[in-house]
């Protein structure tokens, strides 16, 4: 072969390489655009790329104001994580629905309230609720027969009603209050 030839395969290759990872760019570019316009959506986010049939779903860090209700039909979640949000007033009663749930984590949200609901949940090994504006807890935390964690850090909860629910969890929960 003579060096025309070699240096015009070199800049043919050079040129595939260019075009392949500017395709790649562009795909990211498009990606990340998505999942933008996604999140613009405050609320009424479709996490159908963020929630799967997978036993952990993990929504922190979404700007959510409440819970997207298609999280409430994957009943083989195990772990389901809304912490650093902008959730409100009280998880919705649906997540009675998730009954293999193991490890709840609704940190660092702006959430006044919790609902009975949550006493459902007879799997429920961690509850963490930490950094939030609750002021009242419901007695049915007290059916948490396998609650090993209960992070209320952070709250302003009514103590009265901590001790009611303290006295039928199982006496080696561990409740973090700050």
């Amino acid at each position: 072969m003579n060096k025309i030839t070699l240096v015009m395969i070199g800049a043919l290759i050079i040129i595939l390489i260019t075009v392949s990872l500017l395709l790649q760019k562009s795909e990211v570019q498009q990606d990340s655009q998505q999942k933008q316009s996604a999140g613009n959506d405050s609320g009424n986010i479709t996490t159908e790329t963020r929630v799967s049939n997978s036993k952990v779903i993990n929504l922190s860090n979404e700007g959510l104001t409440e819970i997207p209700s298609d999280v409430f039909t994957k009943t083989n979640t195990e772990e389901l994580n809304v912490s650093n949000n902008n959730l409100t007033g009280s998880i919705q009663s649906q997540i009675k629905q998730l009954t293999k749930l193991k490890n709840l984590n609704a940190s660092n949200n702006n959430m006044t309230g919790v609902p009975a609901e949550i006493g459902q949940l007879k799997n429920l090994e961690i509850l963490d609720l930490s950094n939030n504006n609750l002021t009242g807890l419901p007695f049915e935390l007290g059916n948490l027969g396998n609650l090993k964690t209960l992070n209320l850090s952070g709250n302003a909860y009514s103590v009265q009603d901590l001790n009611t629910i303290r006295k039928n969890l199982p006496s080696t929960t561990n409740i973090i209050t700050d």
